[in-house]
């Protein structure tokens, strides 16, 4: 039981983190403050937040469970799995800690609305929010694509085809949700709230980094090395 809590916590706790590093943030923001710049209904600007929210869910959510479902769907794979992935598991933990804790660092740029996506989310209208949070969710960036597939390979390890990839979807969302919420009241704080969310990510990323960098060494030193 205490397993199963430890790895749903973990979920969830990889989904916010994945929602608040900075790439992502970036992409939030641009897609928030388009959102909330092109409407002044309240009402409105509060259903297209959460639809961004839901599209940004359902993506990761669909994603993950295809490849975790696939995976373990297909009998040699599947027997590997078992049989090797808690092999795996130590130097993956590793890569996506030096990842998080900036060893590995890749410039992909970005982070804006591009003038043809802005096009395409006009044409749909109030639902184009749902268009704009499905594309930004699959824009992955180096350390979004390390947190996402590493909760997927968790997910694996726990035969998990649904409930993991689901709190993750459901981490990611939570912090996206608070930011469309302070747009929807109209929040002057909206600044400050994304400067304090940054500053709190840089602690919370490199805190999982260690954790993880740590677990990652054991296991490989344990199931590698001591194999």
């Amino acid at each position: 039981m205490t397993e199963i809590a430890v790895a749903a916590f973990s979920a969830l706790w990889l989904g916010v983190l994945t929602s608040i590093s900075p790439c992502p943030l970036a992409t939030n923001i641009a897609a928030i403050s388009y959102i909330g710049g092109r409407g002044e209904d309240t009402r409105r600007v509060l259903i297209a937040g959460v639809l961004y929210t839901l599209g940004r869910m359902v993506a990761y959510l669909g994603l993950a469970f295809v490849l975790v479902n696939t995976m373990l769907s297909v009998p040699q794979a599947s027997m590997f799995l078992q049989k090797y992935m808690h092999m795996f598991l130590g130097p993956l933990l590793i890569i996506v800690a030096m990842f998080l804790l900036g060893v590995i660092q890749i410039d992909v740029g970005g982070g804006g609305v591009s003038e043809r996506l802005k096009d395409r989310v006009d044409s749909l209208g109030i639902w184009g929010s749902l268009l704009l949070g499905i594309v930004f969710a699959l824009a992955f960036c180096p350390t979004s694509a390390a947190l996402f597939f590493g909760n997927v390979m968790a997910s694996l390890g726990a035969g998990s085809t649904f409930t993991m990839p689901l709190l993750y979807g459901i981490g990611t969302a939570v912090p996206v949700i608070v930011f469309a919420l302070l747009i929807a009241i109209g929040s002057k704080k909206l600044g400050t709230a994304f400067n304090a969310v940054g500053k709190i990510e840089w602690w919370a990323r490199n805190a999982t980094g260690a954790v993880m960098l740590v677990i990652g060494v054991y296991m490989s030193v344990r199931y590698v090395f001591m194999a």
